[in-house]
């Protein structure tokens, strides 16, 4: 069985047991979250599509850590001839959740 569901803008397929990085939740570690906005579930081979979302279906999933800073992206801009450089970095900043449970 598995799922997929918007979580905070972006779409994961999950199954139920795995663990995943997604963007920051504000939420402390241990702390149950659930997601309601479920776009299809395939359970043993029959796939329902929502129009835009599954009628009560949600995902459960536990906070495993509330937040990891991801790998450093560096953002450089340069105007040749004129002086002008700019270098900048960004982390992101995720959130490890454990999928618990995916109801249909």
């Amino acid at each position: 069985m598995f799922a997929i569901v918007n979580i905070a803008g972006q779409q994961f397929k999950v199954t139920e047991g795995q663990e995943l990085f997604v963007h920051r939740l504000e939420a402390a570690e241990g702390d149950k979250v659930s997601f309601d906005e479920v776009l299809l579930v395939d359970k043993d081979g029959s796939t329902t599509v929502g129009t835009p979302v599954v009628k009560g279906a949600s995902v459960g999933a536990t906070v495993i850590v509330p937040m990891i800073k991801g790998d450093k992206v560096i953002v450089f801009k340069k105007k040749r001839r004129k002086g002008y450089r700019v270098k900048k970095g960004h982390r992101q900043q995720f959130s490890k959740i454990k999928v618990d449970s995916i109801t249909a």
